[in-house]
């Protein structure tokens, strides 16, 4: 276990950076773009090539690839799993770049679309933000090309127990975005925003290039030579039949935020916007742990599963689920209650305004209570990918699907952005119900009563932890000071003791794991010293 929880620790510290980044890029783009109609045009347009870096990054490709690596490597050594690796990245050019041109070639139609659109009734507000998003929409598909064949690379790289690099990916994006916004604003060659728009757009294509070379030069130190090879061996036969319906079950998480966003785009010039960045700060703990965990859980249940060990797989599943209890539902809590602190600390400068703040406090809070959930899913998604069950995935998808798309549209009326963050919410609890009755049917070692316990403690816990922090909270707001510094403050020993209230009551409830969660943190803290 003690190699699992350095794995899952160099994930979660990459992570964590690649996260701080992500928040800084935020905070740089909003100062410059504020909430308005570009923001929100970017953000939608940089959401369709950016599915495809989640989808494939974190779902179906890497899903089906695995486990299919894992099985190579015993029958036929590095050899055959490297062979494998050029044959899915050779396909995976072809594809993609047909994908490209093909969508480059219909967005480029937009403005055709957008007269019939008036003409249909549709306001020209709205169709003017529609095709401000299709035309950046153009410039960054590309990036869905470099994106895919870094999730290859990096999905071999992990069958190896090479996790840094993959971890790392998402850094270069950040870096390269942050490094020509903030070098053009700087240097004043972003004499306007669309000219600035366009710096950022350039700095997510060269982003996409580094994260395609770092992981690819990592595997050809590992002895992988890349060749061009459109074959179809029989394991590329087996990707397919795993990826094609993977790639719906891993897609709806996805596919649900995009709905929201696209519909969003049509509510007003910020709701898009307001939508991500709630989004991303809710991801924060989903992707420094329950992303960590579950990458490093999925080649162990998956090998595992290919040996028939059905009991160490359940062990490793159960204790990556109590590992994401203790660190995501008291998150979720937090950041529920600090919400209003911590987007006007973040956010609330240059062009994002107090107004947008209030618009984005309540979106932030129904996300972050459905945190749990959202981490939850990504885990039991890769106990059936594991057993290579990918049709109750699929099924649980489409539930979902619909379920997020009747809400959108019965609450967008009465409720505007928020009815789309809480019918996002219900469509993931929906999921995750449901993955979960089907994986007890399937193992009941894995059955959730396993954890029920457990689980009735971390929550109790937190709501604990929850009103000590909004009470402090409340003593802060007694005190009138609109200066960010003292907010800062507040926020930080808030949070401190927020902690320290949890870790004491995990610790008086005995939760189990609570000692692996504490070793993990003590020794990333060693290590950044």
């Amino acid at each position: 276990m003690s190699k699992n929880l350095k794995h899952i620790g160099i994930v979660a510290s990459a992570t964590l950076v690649s996260r701080v980044l992500g928040l800084g890029r935020d905070m740089l783009t909003t100062a410059v773009f504020g909430a308005g109609a570009l923001n929100s045009a970017f953000v939608t347009a940089f959401t369709l090539p950016n599915l495809f870096r989640r989808l494939l990054g974190e779902g179906a490709l890497t899903a089906a690839l695995v486990p299919t690596l894992h099985d190579e490597m015993q029958k036929k050594q590095r050899e055959g799993a490297f062979a494998l690796v050029s044959q899915v990245a050779s396909w995976l050019l072809i594809i993609t770049v047909s994908v490209v041109v093909v969508a480059m070639i219909a967005l480029s139609q937009a403005g055709h679309l957008a007269k019939a659109a008036v003409d249909w009734g549709v306001s020209e507000g709205t169709t003017q933000r529609w095709l401000q998003g299709a035309d950046l929409a153009v410039v960054l598909f590309p990036y869905m090309i470099f994106v895919c064949l870094a999730a290859a690379f990096s999905a071999a790289l992990q069958t190896l127990n090479r996790f840094l690099e993959p971890a790392l990916s998402p850094i270069w994006l950040n870096l390269s975005m942050i490094s020509l916004l903030a070098g053009a604003a700087y240097l004043g060659w972003a004499d306007d925003l669309n000219g600035a728009m366009r710096w950022l757009c350039a700095g997510v294509l060269i982003g996409g290039f580094l994260q395609m070379v770092v992981p690819a030069v990592a595997l050809m130190r590992e002895g992988w030579r890349p060749r061009f090879d459109l074959g179809a061996s029989d394991p590329l036969r087996g990707i397919v039949r795993l990826m094609v319906p993977t790639l719906f079950g891993s897609a709806i998480y996805l596919v649900n935020m995009a709905v929201s966003r696209m519909v969003g785009l049509s509510l007003n010039d910020a709701a898009a916007s307001v939508l991500n960045l709630a989004t991303r700060l809710m991801e924060l703990p989903i992707g420094v742990f329950a992303i960590a965990v579950s990458t490093v859980v999925f080649p162990l249940i998956s090998k595992y599963a290919a040996q028939g060990d059905y009991v160490n797989l359940a062990a490793a599943y159960r204790k990556g689920m109590r590992f994401i209890l203790l660190i995501n539902t008291p998150a979720a809590v937090g950041l529920a209650v600090l919400a209003p602190a911590i987007i006007r600390l973040l956010f609330q400068r240059g062009a994002f305004t107090a107004d947008d703040t209030k618009l984005m406090v309540p979106i932030m809070a129904v996300f972050a209570l459905g945190l749990p959930f959202f981490s939850f899913v990504n885990l039991v998604l890769r106990a059936f990918y594991a057993q290579k069950d990918t049709t109750t995935p699929v099924r649980a998808a489409c539930i979902s699907f619909v379920v997020n798309l009747g809400l959108s549209f019965a609450l967008m009326g009465p409720l505007s952005t928020v009815g789309l963050a809480i019918a996002s919410n219900v469509a993931v609890v929906v999921q995750a119900w449901y993955l979960q009755v089907h994986l007890a049917r399937k193992q009941q070692s894995l059955a959730f009563h396993h954890l029920a316990k457990d689980a009735a403690k971390v929550l109790l816990a937190s709501l604990l932890m929850g009103a000590v922090v909004a009470a402090g909270w409340w003593v802060r707001s007694r005190f009138a000071s609109p200066a960010l510094f003292i907010d800062a403050v507040a926020l930080a020993v808030l949070i401190v003791l927020g902690a320290s209230v949890y870790a004491g009551l995990v610790w008086v409830f005995r939760v189990e794991g609570r000692d692996e969660v504490s070793a993990l943190l003590q020794r990333r803290i060693k290590g950044s010293k």
